[in-house]
């Protein structure tokens, strides 16, 4: 284990995107070398006093840190590194970027636009039979469906059967809803969501990769679209 807490160098943070701040302070422990993969994290209130910052914007950044992957807390045990943190590259540029939408958007846009040619041509009868009941249940469940909308893309992006690619899905799909919940996009619209995630589904069954590759850079568009929109409202 890493030596004394009281011994770990970071910088005070800025009242500017503090948030963002802290997670690059924590991560910056990791990239040092003053503390490694599985290791305990300072309690929260060391944390608080070496960065001066307040205890809600110290957990706002351990949440971000939490949704992926690198770290997690233990009841009554503290918060610790990811034992297989090191090799996550992925998932530490991504909490870098956390709270940058429009590049969340596009890394979502580029990894999913690729993995669902590949998935085109390497689905399942059983893979195929899952996002089909995704789709019904999708269907019967007008509000609160965004768990089963990312089960379908995460089906899509497992049936491509890429490990290097499988282990940025998760993380991806998981800031990208956390970063849609703050938003907080009232104006979705189920029946255009289901008709595009529909299309598809009909490509892949097709084992059509450019009818599928179109799909679903059509589907990811017109998110995109909303959230920018939503974006500069707020």
């Amino acid at each position: 284990m890493a030596g004394n807490h009281n011994e770990l160098q970071m910088r005070g943070i800025k009242r500017e995107t503090m948030s963002k701040q802290v997670v690059d302070q924590i991560i910056g422990l990791l990239r040092s070398g003053q503390l490694k993969p599985g290791d305990k994290l300072p309690t929260e209130a060391e944390l608080s006093g070496k960065l001066f910052v307040s205890r809600p914007v110290l957990r706002e950044a351990l949440s971000s840190l939490e949704t992926m992957g690198m770290i997690h807390r233990k009841t009554r045990e503290g918060t610790y590194f990811a034992d297989k943190i090191g090799s996550k590259p992925f998932s530490i540029m991504l909490a870098l970027s956390a709270g940058d939408i429009p590049a969340i958007m596009e890394a979502r846009m580029a990894l999913e636009l690729g993995l669902v040619t590949v998935a085109a041509e390497k689905i399942s009868e059983d893979q195929l039979a899952q996002l089909e009941e995704l789709l019904r249940l999708m269907a019967l469940r007008t509000k609160d469906y965004v768990d089963l909308d990312k089960e379908f893309h995460r089906t899509i992006a497992y049936s491509a059967n890429n490990p290097i690619l499988e282990g940025s899905i998760d993380p991806l799909l998981n800031m990208f809803d956390e970063t849609l919940s703050q938003i907080a996009l009232t104006d979705r619209d189920h029946a255009i969501t289901l008709q595009e995630h529909q299309v598809i589904f009909e490509a892949l069954r097709r084992r059509d990769a450019a009818g599928a590759f179109s799909g679903m850079y059509a589907h990811l568009n017109h998110v995109r679209a909303k959230v920018m929109k939503r974006l500069a409202e707020s």
